[in-house]
């Protein structure tokens, strides 16, 4: 070392600083680069920076709570009806806040129905309680009936995926007259950003009669 001169000490300090400081300053490009990436991958759960489900799980009580607010929805739009009262927006409502549509795609198999079976948009599926939409000619406004009370009896629910819920089991529709039909069903739930279930699959059907 005794031989090195101070000139040269100092253009190799020099040399390093200014190797060391340009990998710091490429590696922190790289971390922004990967910030910008990441930031720009948005989850299916968030539009907007706003998230649209909620991270708390699902429990079986909640499901079973969210089962009697359709079946009094349903035996409310019957009542509106019956009423002459506006069982059109009475419907609309009830669909927009006990299904997903705004959140998700929904799949809906509802019981009467047979020319068009799945109802994917929030339009079939009000046809498909109220009727009276010519592109759903079949839809004679399943929830006009009216009925008096609905009655789900559960046969399972599974929520052990925590940011969904399925239920199965039989629901029963008492009319006005004293009869009661049972029916089918398989509901999906998810939590939205409010802490409300909202569905997001339902398929019901009457139950198998051999011939």
């Amino acid at each position: 070392m005794r031989n090195v001169k101070l000139p040269s000490l100092v253009a190799l300090s020099l040399t390093t600083v200014f190797l060391t400081g340009c990998a710091t300053a490429q590696s922190q490009q790289l971390q922004n680069e990967a910030g910008k990436v990441a930031s720009q991958s948005v989850s299916p759960a968030v539009v907007d920076n706003q998230l649209l489900y909620s991270d708390v799980c699902i429990s079986e009580r909640e499901v079973v709570e969210a089962q009697k607010m359709w079946g009094d929805g349903i035996v409310r739009i019957g009542s509106v009806f019956s009423a002459k009262g506006d069982y059109k927006t009475e419907a609309a409502d009830f669909i927009q806040d006990m299904y997903g549509y705004d959140l998700s795609s929904v799949l809906f198999k509802p019981t009467l129905a047979a020319k068009v079976q799945f109802r994917s948009s929030f339009d079939a599926a009000l046809s498909y309680f109220v009727g009276d939409n010519a592109s759903y000619s079949e839809d004679k406004g399943f929830a006009i009936k009216p009925y008096t009370n609905v009655k789900f009896e559960n046969v399972g629910i599974i929520n052990n995926s925590c940011s969904m819920a399925v239920a199965m089991g039989n629901y029963y529709f008492s009319d006005t007259k004293g009869g009661e039909t049972k029916v089918e069903y398989t509901f999906a739930y998810v939590k939205d950003k409010s802490g409300k279930l909202r569905i997001v699959a339902h398929q019901s059907s009457l139950p198998y009669s051999p011939s």
